[in-house]
């Protein structure tokens, strides 16, 4: 009879399918549109550059555009599929990521489903079309990897692990017991991709690392002998050193080796960049990730089996990240998924709610023809269900994207902008500095836009000053000799310049707001 509809398939699909439809969302991130300018002029001048082109307070200096392919594959792309394109695409990479934790979780797959479902939710607020979507699921690839590297060799050593002789399955219902290649090797060409799409390739060093260490550590405390981990730590040492050494093969050459490490020690980018915050927890969007930690730790303190230094390892380093930065809560679910999975498995199986296994004999006995039948249909109707609201998902958001654009970037006002053409300098908002390097690139230079990177601590936070009235925050625009100001109505500057002699509002609605400043008025002590 046709196995293709039977139930552990069925819920790999119904997963996958879910997450897809789950992943489906408008495109929001404010650094999508310089990423997509930036793929186009890569595209047009055949040429990666490395000197800032947008803006007119970094204009020429250098920049380390470590996003280049990703650029390129965004804009073709958008170029070919547009918008629809691009969010069918990144909600496809999306749920690829997760099915690849479904996949790594051991045991029932109903606690794999549970586990994956409850990862995706918990990053729902980093999902989104954007380069790091690209290393959300290089991170998941790196860990199926890493995990399957250890099967392997416990495969190759001790063939079937049950005592009933019966072959060990994952989530997915594969037979983790027939020999197949060992993918570690896999990893370096990985990292030469990943160095040029974006500077996450970082992560997947730092996952290599820390198996490294942690298989040290389960040989040093007892839980592996060194004849078994010794070879898989040599292996690992090797496929180390040699991402390391690609690491440069990439257009900003060994620039890419400090890149990952000054941002993430850039304080300006703690405190002025919302996903770099620790997560806020008073806030219904991380209550998931809070409850998966909260449960993580419940699980390692009352599971019934050995939790191996190398989880711990894993589980707690990439915790602490999470908890330092919002925007590491994916790694931190990428890894803590499959643990807490296969830790609640573990618990079930000891609690003897129902049995581990089928009966002997029961998976060779074939269900009655009739009743075989009837299973199928009701499978094929549920993914045909699933299916079809996925479909019509990805149909009202991609209808949508004009509104969504509408109501998260300030459309009208760069219209005016583009239209009336008000005296520059600009002083604009920090979110909305990549809308205007798309919508006018190379009309209207931006003051700053998201490549925090480029522009550096002292300007961000000089940004800060200006933006929030504190310190000396008129010095900026007297220095860069502002003529015209766009920011949000709500922003302390558009208060402070709408009350202040010499400067007018010529734009206004809910969104934003547009200031002048009138010739030789702010200022003009300071200038002269």
């Amino acid at each position: 009879m046709n196995r293709s509809l039977d139930a552990r398939r069925v819920l790999v699909a119904m997963v996958g399918l879910g997450l897809f439809a789950l992943a489906a969302r408008g495109v929001t991130d404010p650094d999508l549109w310089w990423h997509l300018r930036t793929g186009q002029l890569i595209l047009g001048n055949h040429a990666v550059f490395h000197a800032d082109p947008y803006s007119f307070t970094r204009l020429g200096q250098p920049w380390v555009n470590h996003e280049w392919l990703s650029d390129v594959f965004i804009f073709a792309l958008y170029r070919v599929f547009g918008w629809g394109g691009l969010i069918v695409a990144f909600s496809a990479i999306t749920a690829a990521a997760f099915l690849l934790v479904f996949l790594r979780c051991p045991g029932r797959p109903s606690i794999a489903a549970v586990a994956t479902i409850w990862a995706g939710v918990a990053s729902i607020p980093l999902w989104g079309v954007r380069p790091q979507t690209l290393s959300l699921l290089l991170i998941s690839v790196f860990l199926l990897i890493l995990d399957s590297s250890l099967k392997d060799d416990s495969r190759q050593k001790d063939g079937p692990s049950r005592q009933d002789g019966s072959r060990n399955k994952d989530a997915a219902g594969g037979d983790l017991s027939a020999k197949r290649p060992n993918f570690l090797w896999w990893i370096p060409p990985l990292v030469l991709l990943w160095v040029n799409l974006h500077a996450g390739y970082a992560a997947g060093i730092g996952l290599v690392g820390l198996f490294l260490v942690g298989h040290a550590l389960d040989s040093a405390f007892g839980f592996e002998p060194w004849v078994r981990a010794g070879p898989r730590i040599r292996r690992l040492a090797s496929v180390f050193g040699v991402s390391l050494a690609l690491i440069p093969l990439n257009p900003n050459g060994s620039k890419m080796f400090w890149y990952p490490w000054a941002t993430l020690r850039s304080p300006a980018m703690q405190r002025h960049i919302a996903e770099w915050f620790s997560p806020d927890f008073h806030q219904p969007q991380y209550w998931a990730a809070l409850a998966m930690i909260l449960a993580s730790l419940l699980a390692v303190a009352l599971s019934p089996r050995r939790v191996l230094p190398r989880e711990l390892l894993l589980l707690f380093t990439t915790m602490y990240m999470g908890l330092h930065s919002i925007r590491h809560l994916a790694i931190y679910v990428l890894v803590a998924a499959p643990i807490l999975g296969g830790l609640a498995d573990a618990w079930v199986g000891n609690s003897g709610a129902f049995d581990r296994h089928d009966p002997p004999g029961r998976s060779e006995v074939a269900p009655a023809p009739g009743k075989m039948k009837i299973r199928i249909w009701l499978n094929a109707i549920l993914l045909a269900a699933l299916l079809a609201f996925a479909l019509a998902r990805v149909h009202f958001v991609v209808g949508r994207q004009a509104e969504t654009e509408a109501a998260r970037f300030p459309e009208a006002a760069v219209a005016f902008l583009s239209t009336h053409r008000p005296p520059g300098p600009l002083f604009n908002y920090y979110d909305w500095g990549g809308y205007l390097i798309w919508k006018l690139y190379p009309g209207v230079p931006v003051y700053i836009d998201g490549r925090a990177d480029l522009y550096g601590d002292a300007f961000m936070d000089s940004f800060a000053q200006t933006y929030d009235l504190t310190n000396h925050w008129e010095a900026p625009l007297e220095a860069w000799q502002i003529r015209t100001v766009m920011v949000p109505p709500s922003a302390p500057l558009a208060t402070a310049l709408g009350c202040r002699a010499g400067w007018r509002q010529i734009y206004s609605d809910p969104q934003a707001v547009i200031l002048t400043e009138s010739i030789s008025t702010f200022g003009q002590a300071t200038r002269k």
